[in-house]
């Protein structure tokens, strides 16, 4: 009988040595059986710890990897906004490592927001969406705007209530009982951008 070479033979060798050599002591009074039992604990153990180190591995491994796709996100995004914000003097991004891919250009008003739709609306709390305009410059930041059905026809002005870096923004504490009207514009450094269409709602 050949002495096994796979790990998994090797350890149920061992059990079944083990237990003969426990309950059958008198046959093989030579035998160290406590010694055996103590090598294989050892092993046991150490298999063990490196199971356990395997699976902390592959969790920090996708962690790093989540951590890492995050910072290269938050990163395109800033040196995206730099770019806007240094359109009329490219040479600046040298200050923060970076330079524009092409020849300078002046900036251009962004395009119209697109698709603006109402996605959600809960007691006083409304979500907004919309889509990025199809050409014109890069866009800076959106501005959202509301106006407020008085009477009739009579609409009150527009007014910024909130800017946003993102295509959705969420609005808590809107007025009620009256028809509300919402418009995006998209904003970089040349310009506002013509409004979007408009969503209306009465909370």
């Amino acid at each position: 009988m050949d002495f096994p070479t796979s790990e998994p033979q090797i350890i149920a060798l061992s059990d079944r040595m083990f237990n003969g050599y426990f309950w059958h002591a008198a046959d093989f009074p030579n035998v160290n059986r406590f010694k055996l039992m103590s090598r294989r604990n050892a092993y046991i153990f150490t298999k063990r710890a490196l199971v356990q180190a395997q699976a902390k591995l592959r969790i920090e491994t996708r962690n790093r990897k989540s951590k890492l796709a995050e910072l290269k996100r938050i990163m395109k995004d800033c040196l995206r906004r730099a770019t806007v914000d240094a359109a009329n003097s490219p040479e600046k991004l040298k200050l923060i490592g970076w330079s524009a891919n092409n020849k300078p250009q002046p900036a251009e008003i962004p395009a119209q927001p697109l698709n603006l739709l109402l996605a959600a609306a809960e007691d006083r709390n409304i979500l907004l969406k919309w889509d990025r305009p199809a050409g014109g410059g890069p866009v800076r930041n959106y501005l959202v705007e509301r106006r407020q059905l008085l009477s009739g026809s009579d609409f009150t002005d527009w007014t910024i209530v909130k800017s946003s870096y993102q295509t959705q923004v969420g609005l808590t504490q809107q007025p009620t009982g009256q028809q509300l009207e919402y418009r995006i514009k998209a904003v970089n450094t040349a310009g506002i951008s013509f409004p979007s269409n408009t969503a209306a709602v009465i909370l």
